[in-house]
């Protein structure tokens, strides 16, 4: 074999060294600088209410960094994901967002790709149902023999288009074959004021927002996207007890630039998975119910399940 190849190969691998010990150097020395949480929502809402809550826990685990919350609500929060995309690959700006990246994704109403940001971790999912006024459906099986009966006149309402709550109900429309009209509306309240009113037969949604409705008798859960009936509501149906594998909630996870070093991603994932563990968090989670089901999923894992939901959700939307 020439000697030039051993060379060459030679300061390849002195090169790759080189490179790998200045990207774990960086691993230890992060944070070095303070640390962003862009906030793809409002001040206020359960996305800024996770980032808020979980920033003290965060700059612990992390070993004391200051850390700022920026909310980004614009054009469904893509100015957010924007911003962690253009920034430095350095792990320095988390972006945490909620479903509605991956569902405005698949609407075209988000131009950042999958490709462009990093997951580092979901925390939080959220599980969806369908509600009713109980005085008018006692369960879903009531709720489903009138839609059969009344093709076409069965109105379900939610937030904006493209939301999840929009995509929970055209999921479940996907499912069930039922005929059915979805409502958008500019917050959950008003639709939930619709139902109340009788302008609207249902509304999809997560379950944490309706809780206190649910205890006031005003509004019902008759069917959640669950693989398991809730321990609180045992006589409710899920969506697999129907045979539809319809288990998607709304979600809240953490992404980095796409370039971000892999050790480092590594550090912050394992930073957040040290506050989910904590039992500060865990007390949070269940004072905001949102403790129905394990919302951890690691960044790998969760990137997995962002490409399976981007190609169902663009399917239901080209098709609706």
């Amino acid at each position: 074999m020439p000697a030039h190849y051993f060379k060459y190969a030679t300061l390849g691998l002195a090169l790759l060294g080189t490179t790998t010990g200045a990207v774990a150097s960086d691993a230890d020395d992060f944070p070095s600088k303070p640390i962003q949480f862009l906030v793809a929502a409002g001040a206020g809402g359960g996305t800024d209410n996770f980032a808020r809550v979980v920033r003290p826990m965060f700059e612990e685990a992390i070993g004391g960094a200051r850390i700022t919350v920026v909310n980004l609500p614009a054009a469904s929060g893509a100015l957010a994901h924007q911003r962690t995309a253009n920034g430095e690959p350095d792990g320095h700006t988390l972006d945490f967002a909620s479903t509605t990246l991956v569902t405005s994704l698949a609407a075209g109403q988000n131009p950042v790709g999958l490709d462009q940001l990093t997951p580092v971790a979901r925390m939080q999912s959220d599980v969806m149902a369908l509600f009713v006024n109980p005085e008018r459906f006692e369960d879903f099986d009531a709720f489903k023999t009138y839609a059969e009966e009344n093709p076409g006149k069965v109105t379900v309402g939610g937030t904006h288009t493209a939301s999840p709550d929009h995509m929970a109900f055209l999921s479940l429309v996907d499912a069930s074959g039922l005929d059915m009209n979805f409502i958008p509306y500019d917050s959950t309240g008003n639709a939930t004021a619709n139902v109340l009113g009788g302008n609207i037969d249902a509304t999809t949604t997560s379950l944490s927002p309706l809780l206190s409705y649910i205890d006031a008798g005003q509004m019902a859960p008759i069917l959640v996207f669950s693989d398991e009936r809730l321990e609180d509501y045992p006589d409710v149906p899920t969506t697999v007890d129907n045979g539809w594998e319809l288990t998607d909630g709304n979600d809240r996870a953490i992404f980095v630039h796409a370039d971000t070093p892999a050790l480092i991603v590594a550090r912050l994932e394992d930073a957040f998975k040290t506050v989910f563990d904590s039992e500060d968090y865990q007390a949070y989670a269940e004072r905001v119910n949102l403790d129905y089901r394990d919302g951890w999923m690691g960044g790998d894992e969760y990137r997995q399940r962002l490409e399976s939901n981007y190609e169902l959700y663009t399917r239901l939307l080209e098709n609706d």
